[in-house]
């Protein structure tokens, strides 16, 4: 990286070339490579963080004013930051968390990471707050809204007897689609006439079959199952209609 003031900077900004943007771009690489290995390990490939941190160091070229009186590193330095800030903010949460919430957990993060390096340990949840100025329950709240920036594998082993996280979480309940079908059905039934109704009833609620059924309101099974046929497709249409 060359040391300032780079007299081509001035030239950058009376004639914007692609040849000397690049140029610039190449020379300021590596301080985009730095930054990008600082937010290393947090759930983002590593190559992903250095294309975001690429973006940040064109921008910080294109928007660069010698005339403000700072070193282009400083000033790159915090626009790749940000650039890197808000990938992490918007680009890496799998569920739908408020921005307000994403800055707070981000803050937190970041003051783990840094009283981790000042104290030799992790920090403590009320050393966090007091560094942050926010109270413990504010931290232990951006705590949890972390774990919404990744979720886990349905195929991971549990440890559980090599069964997959997905083996331990419980399926749907064939009996919600049951108790849909049912309310349904009795919003339907008055559609049909009173024996009709009665058969169908002792199909569906009391799960009778067809030679029971037929036993119980006298009538033969093949007039039962007639009349069945009959009455399912006059509840179907009236679905369907």
């Amino acid at each position: 990286m060359t040391g300032e003031p780079d007299p081509r900077f001035l030239e950058f900004r009376r004639n914007t070339t692609p040849e000397l943007r690049n140029d610039l771009v190449e020379d300021n690489q590596r301080l985009a490579d730095y930054l990008a290995r600082r937010y290393a390990h947090r759930g983002v490939p590593d190559d992903d963080l250095r294309q975001v941190a690429y973006i940040g160091l064109i921008n910080a070229v294109d928007r660069f004013d010698p005339a403000m009186g700072v070193k282009f590193a400083t000033f790159a330095g915090r626009t790749i930051e940000g650039e890197l800030k808000r990938h992490f903010r918007d680009a890496t949460w799998m569920v739908r968390v408020p921005r307000g919430a994403k800055d707070r957990s981000l803050d937190v993060r970041h003051a783990i990471d840094r009283l981790t390096n000042e104290l030799g340990r992790s920090p403590r949840p009320q050393e966090v707050a007091s560094s942050l100025k926010i109270s413990e329950d504010a931290v232990l709240e951006a705590l949890d809204v972390s774990a919404a920036r990744s979720v886990d594998s349905l195929d991971r082993p549990s440890g559980l007897n090599g069964v997959e996280v997905g083996g331990s979480v419980g399926g749907s309940d064939p009996g919600f689609d049951a108790v849909d079908g049912e309310l349904a059905l009795e919003e339907l039934l008055p559609l049909l006439g009173e024996r009709e109704r009665q058969i169908v009833e002792l199909r569906i609620y009391r799960q009778l079959s067809q030679s029971e059924i037929a036993a119980q309101v006298g009538l033969s099974q093949m007039h039962v199952s007639r009349i069945l046929r009959r009455s399912l497709e006059t509840l179907r249409q009236a679905t369907e209609s």
